[in-house]
Order: structure tokens, then C-alpha cells, then sequence
């Protein structure tokens, strides 16, 4: 099928309305903080760089082991470099119009676009840890690529499409723009891509499963730091604190689950429906935990690499509700992950198990860090070690936060 053509007006549209909103946005987190509240959530006035879920002293951290043979770093990166996104003979596929319908019925160009994401993202770490240019300059023949062609994201699946692909594209930027010292010429058209194609789409967030708004709003808070765009990144983070809240539920949120003003779940029945048929609340539950643990684990990545983020830039999120519903959503999922039986009243008594491999950054900041006992994750994070890739946004992170101390 032909690439559909660009629809100027829908983006200008877009851009408009990100622009307009922006400043409300800000506000509203403003107010609840609290007047004189530290805010937890703002941007910071100088943005860190790398500062997109890797920091560059845990980037130090993971070289120096993987150079000393040390596990499980090694091991995650020699499982890292062979695989297909390490291949220095990778061609990119860039598309004008990326078209993803429901579970990927059309897929033009979204595994492609996801998958050459992850590759740049992985070339970047392949050139840090090895300082082997062809890496990096792999990175950038990504990178530079779609940001030549790349239009649009169009159909059903656009906004969730755009989340993953846009959570991948910032590691592997600011990895690259601030480390590698041969050049990148085009950075500033990237940028553009990020800023015009990426952002509009995911910054005013979904009303679906709680899994594609935080997966969004990962992607739009790594856009503004490369962009170094405090009131997207405002906005974003606004988004992410009261879906978090949402997602995972904690038994301080009284009877029901929190749930996000603009869906309307507006009494029981509903947000049980809401729940996937779910009726009884305990904490560490999630929005999709009798969906499938697949898609649970998909919300959970996102609000660790969400709060990883914010740490590197100097706020503390995991000192919040962010990271209370972060380690008990690990631990419960992980204990049926683990082989726990499934009590009737949990999903019917039964659950999909194949959570993936999300565990590394929250139990490397919640446990390591902080000290919190989290035995189940911790069981479960030793388990699957070296974790990969899921192939969509998630990738090597054995290597870069596992038992990572900076």
C-alpha cells in the first residue's frame, strides 16, 4: 500500500493545540502540589544530559563492569551485541506515513519503526561501552534516516505507535548528541521530528488502557528533555502523575481505584468494567492485571523509566506515590509471574502470565537504592537476568540499571 498522503492541517491542528495547553497544564500541577510545595514533577531549570532513563555515570558504571568481565553485565551485553539490533549491516526502513491499526492490522512500517528505534538506541550503547565509532555512526544512519522521510502516524493504534517508537528515539539521541564526539549534523533535523511528528501525538494522552497514556507520556517527558522543553515536559509529567495514580491501585485510595476525570468512571459499575471485570481491589493490582500480564507489565516499565528519568534530572518521584504504587505493582505481579497460585477471587483465578523483562529499573531504584525488601522482585529480576528486549520499547536493561549504584 502507498504511503498516505501528509495532512498539514491535522498537524498544524495538533501543534496548535499542544502549544495552547501547555501553559494550563502547568498550572494544574502547580495547584496540586500545593502552594510552596516542592514539585516533584516540574521540569528542571537545566536540564541533565544523557538524562533519558540512563544517566551517563550509569553509563560509566555498566563500561567499566562489562571491560572487567564482570556479571551479569557482561553477559547482558554480549547478548546484547548478538543480536539483530546490534548488526552494524542494519538498512533502516523509514516511512513518510507510518500506518498501525488494532494489534497491528494494518502494520506499515510500525515494526519497522519501533525496531529501528531500539537498534539506534542499542548502537548508541554498543558505542559507548565499546567507543567502536562504527556504532555511534550506526546510530546516527538510524536516526538520520527517518528523520528525512518520517510525516505522520496514522489508524487506531497511531497514539500507542508513537509512545513506543518516541521512547526509544531520546535514549539513543541524547546517548549519541552528548558523548559521541565525531559529529552529528543533522541532530537539529531530528529534533524537528521529535518536536512535529512525535510530540502532537502523544502529549494530550489517550483514554484506552492505562498502558498506552503512560507509554506516551514516557516518550513525551524523553522528547522535552532532548528538546530541553520544560513546558511539554510539565504538561507530560502532569498526565503521568494522576494516570499513575490510576493504574496502580493502592489501598490508601480508599473503596475504588483513582481514576482519570476525562474517561468518566463515574461509579462502580464502570470502573469495574474499567478493571477488566476486576471487583475486588488490593494493592499492587493493576488497571490490566486480568487483561494479561503482558500489557501490565507494559504500564510498569513506563512509570519506572518515567520516575528513572526524573531522578536523573533531579527530582525524586520515587519519594512519592509514584514509587509506592511502582514496588507493590512489581511485587505483585511478580509473585504470580513466579509460579504463585491465583486465588478465585484475582481474575477469575486465573491470570496470563508474561510479564517481560520490566523489572530491572524499579527494583534496582526502589530495592538497591532504597533499601525497600522486595523478595518476590527481586526472585523474579534474578531469574530472567540478562533480560532483553520485548521488542517495542523495553531493552538491555540487565546491562544498564541492573545492580546499577549511580
Amino acid at each position: 500500500m502507498a504511503d498516505a498522503p501528509v495532512r498539514p492541517r491535522r498537524r498544524l491542528r495538533r501543534s496548535l493545540l499542544a502549544a495552547t495547553t501547555a501553559t494550563a497544564a502547568a498550572l494544574v500541577a502547580t495547584v496540586l502540589a500545593g502552594p510552596g510545595a516542592p514539585r516533584a514533577d516540574a521540569a528542571p531549570a537545566t536540564f541533565v544530559h544523557p538524562g533519558v532513563t540512563v544517566s551517563k555515570s550509569q553509563l560509566d558504571f555498566a563500561r567499566s563492569k562489562v571491560n572487567a568481565g564482570a556479571q551479569p553485565w557482561k553477559g547482558a551485553f554480549d547478548r546484547m551485541m548478538a543480536g539483530r539490533y546490534a548488526d552494524l549491516n542494519r538498512t533502516p526502513k523509514p516511512r513518510a506515513v507510518v500506518e498501525c491499526g488494532s494489534y497491528s492490522n494494518p502494520n506499515y512500517g510500525c515494526t519497522d519503526e519501533r525496531e529501528d528505534a531500539i537498534a539506534a538506541y542499542t548502537h548508541a550503547l554498543a558505542w559507548y561501552v565499546t567507543r567502536d565509532e562504527r556504532h555511534a555512526r550506526k546510530a546516527i544512519e538510524l536516526m538520520d534516516a527517518w528523520s528525512a522521510v518520517i510525516r505522520d502516524h496514522t489508524n487506531s493504534n497511531a497514539p500507542l505507535q508513537t509512545g513506543w517508537a518516541g521512547s526509544s528515539w531520546p535514549k539513543a539521541a541524547e546517548i549519541i548528541k552528548y558523548t559521541y564526539t565525531g559529529g552529528w549534523a543533522n541532530s537539529g533535523r531530528f529534533a524537528t521530528m521529535l518536536r512535529t511528528v512525535y510530540l502532537p501525538e502523544i502529549i494530550n494522552g489517550s483514554n484506552s488502557n492505562g498502558n498506552w497514556e503512560l507509554s506516551m507520556m514516557e516518550a513525551a517527558i524523553g522528547i522535552s528533555v532532548f528538546l530541553e522543553d520544560r513546558a511539554s515536559y510539565d504538561k507530560a509529567m502532569a498526565k503521568f502523575r494522576t494516570r499513575t495514580a490510576a493504574y496502580v491501585y493502592l489501598a490508601s485510595d480508599g473503596d475504588l481505584p483513582k481514576t482519570v476525570p476525562s474517561q468518566n468512571l463515574n461509579n462502580r459499575e464502570k470502573i469495574v468494567k474499567y478493571w477488566q471485570g476486576q471487583s475486588t481491589f488490593v494493592t499492587g493490582l493493576t488497571q490490566e492485571t486480568c487483561r494479561d500480564l503482558t500489557h501490565a507489565g507494559y504500564g510498569i516499565s513506563a512509570i519506572s523509566h518515567v520516575a528513572e528519568t526524573s531522578r536523573i534530572q533531579g527530582q525524586d518521584l520515587y519519594g512519592t506515590d509514584v514509587g509506592e504504587r511502582l514496588r507493590h505493582a512489581l511485587g505483585f505481579q511478580a509473585k504470580y509471574e513466579m509460579g504463585a497460585a491465583v486465588p478465585g477471587w484475582l481474575c477469575g483465578g486465573s491470570l496470563h502470565l508474561g510479564l517481560g523483562p520490566v523489572t530491572e529499573v524499579g527494583y534496582n531504584a526502589l530495592h538497591n537504592r532504597l533499601g525497600h525488601a522486595m523478595t518476590n522482585t527481586q526472585a523474579l529480576t534474578q531469574r530472567n537476568r540478562p533480560s532483553g528486549s520485548n521488542n517495542l520499547f523495553v531493552a538491555w536493561e540487565t546491562l544498564t540499571h541492573g545492580d546499577n549504584p549511580d
